[in-house]
């Protein structure tokens, strides 16, 4: 097994992700996802398009203010559980993360440039749902269930596997141990409720230390995805350990809990704006934050509204002149 690379995230610099593929394409572009699947567009023309300009507009913020990016594979469901619901088998699954992969591979010959370089991530989904830990399994069993998903990913080129939208610690803990099995780095994305806890109850911060010292380390960095701002900003305790480990934020537009947010008919977009500067907010508490997208609900006005909020601490910190906007 070869050594795992070095991410070029993992610096200083400023990346940008994308905002919420599936509330996009739901709700802007008038697409059917059953399942909440994406992936199921790759296999036709119109939705391989749309997925195509979808991605193009978060490297055309990223070029326009030259900064990283890191593209996420559409393959949040393609797990065999989801899969299964779907009527794809495991054969089918493998060609679905290699044409993910491909997709944005492609994009990324097409428009990285040394200002403006693109991480391409394997994106993988929780086996159950993503908000409630039911059936949860052990983190053996985890990494089993995980593994073929992280192999396929890898063997399409995949830079990194990212796992979104983590409720519960013992399939963190797996999908991290099958990562490093296989030597690809690994990002843990853990999803919060409204007072900042995972789902099962547990502090943010005791499920990262719990993962790292059952995986010594494995995962590169530790993210927050699918939780608004104002649901964990107060459980970040000052100067915690912890929070070193935390690159990552792709936070929902909306203040709404989960269990709001399932019962939704309509899209709520929150305000731009106002998610940038509670960005720039929580980057006085998470000092290594540099990796900013969005969840549900975000879009492209939100993503530039992080950028132009916290571009400028970015500059700063690297003694470069601050940018005006």
């Amino acid at each position: 097994m070869s050594p795992t690379p070095t991410l070029p995230q993992l610096s200083d610099r400023l990346f940008l992700a994308d905002g919420g593929v599936e509330t996009t394409l739901i709700f802007r572009d008038g697409f059917d996802l059953p399942l909440f699947a994406s992936f199921t567009l790759l296999s036709n023309a119109a939705g391989y398009q749309a997925l195509e300009r979808y991605f193009r507009s978060y490297i055309a913020i990223a070029q326009t203010y030259q900064v990283g990016l890191v593209l996420e594979s559409v393959t949040w469901r393609a797990n065999p559980d989801w899969a299964a619901k779907l009527g794809y088998s495991s054969a089918d699954l493998v060609e679905i993360n290699r044409q993910a992969i491909a997709l944005l591979q492609d994009l990324r010959q097409a428009h990285a440039t040394p200002q403006t370089p693109i991480v391409v991530s394997g994106c993988l989904g929780p086996r159950g749902d993503g908000y409630v830990p039911a059936a949860a399994m052990t983190a053996e069993e985890a990494a089993a269930y995980h593994r073929p998903q992280i192999d396929s990913l890898r063997e399409a080129g995949a830079d990194l596997v990212s796992a979104i939208t983590m409720n519960y610690v013992e399939e963190a803990q797996g999908i991290a141990l099958a990562a490093r099995a296989v030597g690809i780095p690994v990002v843990i994305s853990f999803t919060v409720e409204t007072d900042g806890h995972l789902p099962t109850g547990q502090p943010l911060g005791k499920a990262i230390e719990q993962v790292d010292a059952a995986t010594e380390r494995a995962p590169a960095y530790y993210m927050i995805n699918c939780a608004h701002p104002t649901h964990f900003a107060e459980a970040l305790p000052a100067n915690a350990p912890w929070l070193e480990r935390i690159r990552g934020l792709r936070a929902n537009a909306s203040t709404k809990s989960h269990a709001e947010l399932d019962e939704a008919t309509e899209l709520d977009a929150g305000n731009p704006a106002e998610l940038g500067q509670q960005y720039r907010a929580l980057k006085a508490k998470l000092t290594h934050l540099n990796v900013m997208g969005g969840c549900c609900g975000t879009d492209e006005r939100h993503i530039e509204a992080i950028c132009q909020a916290c571009l400028p601490l970015a500059w700063a910190h690297l003694s470069q002149p601050t940018l005006t906007f």
